[in-house]
């Protein structure tokens, strides 16, 4: 018996021994990616479903169209994509990229899978899908260049595990989050080791107009017809501020409460950043 799940935005049907996940969008008989997620979201969500679970995945053979450093980051899942040293006998788990937007995580010693077929699906407005490809294949470009604040590559790698894991660092009584090198006194603070809880409650919300948004934001902000942004804290004490997730119809409350789900958030040079980003808690 499948049980069915909506998870991290994503339709999933698990079978006890294997995960089917999809996007929710269909367009003209295709299932779509929704306007910030892609191969390489789906595939977190999909690790990250299976590890709740409690399934044991050290490593995991991914498609090339997966970008295995991200998964590593985010799950602390390696692959020979992102760890040559792997050998191809020690990765006990695959993740099978279907022609649309649909992914297969299981064991590589099953050769079958079968699921039933997913509920809650929904019809993408074909304009608007075309538009924000449009935007992301132009923002994407070597070419492109924002005229917002330049993030290196290597200045993005340098925190992206603790932006994509929500780890922290634990200070005396307290976690620190997002982390930093030095506390209020200049001593070094200890490397992050702590991971939040996924969920946190809405302190505050503001909604910039299609015309305000960051100039990293602004090829996709009038089709979005603008972007979300939360002030949240979470049960062990930070905050932080949040994207909300480009693909989900949310009208924010003070006192919400929101999950995080792996999104792109903008591309530069070339390279998708990758972070999280929030949704309304089922």
């Amino acid at each position: 018996m499948s049980e069915h799940h909506r998870w991290k935005g994503y339709l999933a049907v698990d079978n006890g021994n294997a995960l089917f996940i999809q996007s929710p969008y269909l367009l003209d008989g295709k299932i779509v990616y929704g306007s910030d997620s892609d191969d390489t979201t789906l595939a977190i969500a999909a690790i990250q479903y299976m590890k709740k679970q409690g399934h044991l995945i050290d490593s995991i053979h991914l498609p090339p169209t997966v970008e295995a450093s991200t998964v590593f980051l985010a799950t602390g899942v390696d692959s020979m994509l992102n760890n040559e040293r792997l050998e191809f006998e020690q990765v006990m788990w695959n993740l099978l990229s279907g022609e649309e937007a649909t992914m297969v995580l299981a064991k590589t010693e099953m050769e079958e899978y079968e699921f039933e077929n997913p509920i809650d699906i929904e019809l993408i407005d074909g304009q608007f899908y075309n538009d924000i490809c449009d935007a992301w294949a132009q923002e994407n470009s070597v070419s492109h260049v924002s005229q917002g604040a330049y993030v290196s590559e290597s200045q993005y790698l340098e925190g992206a595990r603790a932006r994509l894991s929500l780890a922290s660092q634990k200070l005396d009584d307290s976690l620190i989050w997002p982390p930093r090198q030095l506390d209020s006194s200049g001593q070094r603070i200890p490397s992050e080791s702590h991971a939040l809880a996924g969920e946190a409650r809405v302190e505050s919300w503001t909604k910039l107009s299609a015309a305000g948004a960051p100039s990293e934001f602004s090829l996709r902000a009038p089709i979005l017809g603008g972007i979300q942004t939360l002030l949240v804290r979470f049960e062990q004490g930070p905050r932080g501020v949040f994207l909300v997730c480009d693909d989900v119809d949310y009208s924010p409350k003070i006192g919400d409460d929101v999950e995080f789900s792996v999104r792109r958030i903008y591309a530069q040079e070339g390279v998708i950043r990758y972070g999280l980003k929030a949704y309304p808690k089922p």
